[in-house]
């Protein structure tokens, strides 16, 4: 792996880590993966609903990094991990759930 590709990797995981964790807090389970060749993804399961699942990705765009849903949509910048947390929670909520 060359070391920018090395440096990508690391931001990436970075980015992922910390919407692990906020996403921890509000009762997500998470996994980080990192396949062979490929980028990492934040695995991210409703622990009540095990069928409300998304793989998040961070991707680097003119500049600025996002996450991004599986289907290649943006959740929010990468710098905002509580802002994407509270997307990811809406979305993967079951009805009635993480209302407020």
């Amino acid at each position: 792996m060359s070391d920018d590709n090395a440096a990508l990797a690391r931001t990436r995981i970075a980015y992922l880590e910390s919407l692990g964790d906020e996403l921890r807090d509000r009762g997500f389970a998470v996994r980080l993966t990192i396949p062979q060749g490929g980028p990492p993804s934040l695995h991210v399961v409703n622990p009540h609903a095990s069928a409300l699942t998304e793989n998040i990705l961070a991707e680097t765009t003119a500049g600025a990094w996002w996450f991004w849903w599986s289907w290649a949509e943006r959740i929010a910048p990468a710098d905002d991990p509580a802002e994407a947390a509270a997307r990811v929670t809406r979305v993967l909520a079951a009805t009635g759930e993480y209302s407020s």
